[in-house]
């Protein structure tokens, strides 16, 4: 069964400020921020919320199918999705544009502040769900404003369930256009911060929310995440990292477990604690797509974290 990844390719600019923002940005002062932060880590990824879902369905096994815009500098990326065997047919060439970029600076407490061109992101409303072939369950993550509402119509029109990730892309919505989403949805996941936004925008509770679909994922970072399913709420257990390396990419490998157990038909239990897992993988490592188990490690650590087999 093909998963159709709709969402951002894009290369990551990551820096470390090896201090903390909260020492330097002063609430009193918050009016007339001029803040300049030294870097002395920089490196540049390949990134983007469909790259890095695609790449981590790819280490567990699955076949994704990628739909994105990238501009004219897209070669490296392109060859790197040749390498890993990721198709391309839905990876749309925008000339005279950028391939989306985001400059992320990370502090010693993981917080991050990111700027974002979208470049040929804008585009991807030229992209549409029906021109991929046999697909039985799809992802509309961050992307261009028109392009999430068009898949996200597209997805319902074709009777294909899919997931609502609205992530970064959420303040691009009217709580209107939120709520027509999720109503179009079969799943819908967000992060804890994004779970308030989606609260205070819609004038709904989380339970609220969460009859709108199958199913609504909530993730807490270290505190594990919340899956609103079935009538009740399943409370999934953070898996405690090798080490902690850098969060960019976790929540997208997260999305990654839980496409493939959805796809898989695991419960909601196992789905998550794959997801969870996935997460706790990725931020052990730098960037959205450094980390590589196969899937034997990945079944190994699901076995030691949770004491039952996965395959």
């Amino acid at each position: 069964m093909s998963i159709l990844v709709c969402g951002s390719m894009a290369y990551d600019t990551i820096m470390v400020f090896h201090d903390r923002f909260k020492r330097h940005i002063l609430p009193e002062q918050i009016h007339i921020l001029n803040v300049s932060f030294l870097v002395p880590d920089m490196r540049r990824e390949f990134g983007g919320c469909a790259g890095n879902i695609a790449y981590n369905l790819k280490l567990l096994g699955a076949d994704p199918l990628i739909m994105a815009t990238v501009g004219d500098d897209a070669e490296p990326y392109r060859q790197r999705l040749q390498r890993l065997g990721l198709r391309q047919d839905h990876v749309r060439h925008v000339p005279e544009s950028f391939t989306a970029q985001a400059f992320i600076t990370t502090d010693l407490d993981d917080n991050q502040i990111t700027a974002f061109h979208p470049g040929a992101m804008n585009h991807s409303h030229l992209n549409r769900v029906r021109d991929a072939n046999g697909v039985r369950l799809g992802i509309v993550s961050p992307d261009g404003r028109d392009g999430m509402l068009n898949h996200v119509a597209q997805f319902a029109a074709a009777g294909v369930p899919f997931v609502f990730d609205p992530g970064q892309g959420m303040p691009l919505f009217s709580g209107e256009e939120l709520l027509h989403c999720l109503n179009q949805a079969t799943y819908c996941t967000v992060n804890d911060y994004e779970a308030r936004l989606l609260c205070e925008r819609t004038g709904r509770s989380l339970e609220q929310l969460a009859e709108s679909v199958e199913a609504l994922v909530v993730t807490l970072g270290p505190e594990g995440s919340r899956i609103y399913a079935e009538g009740r709420c399943i409370e999934i257990p953070c898996v405690p990292p090798d080490e902690v390396v850098d969060p960019t990419g976790c929540g997208d490998a997260y999305r990654a477990g839980l496409l493939y157990g959805i796809a898989e038909a695991y419960d909601w239990t196992r789905t998550g604690r794959l997801a969870s897992l996935m997460g706790s993988i990725k931020i052990a490592s730098r960037g959205g797509q450094n980390h590589t188990p196969d899937r034997a490690e990945i079944g190994a650590r699901y076995a030691k974290a949770f004491g039952e087999a996965l395959w």
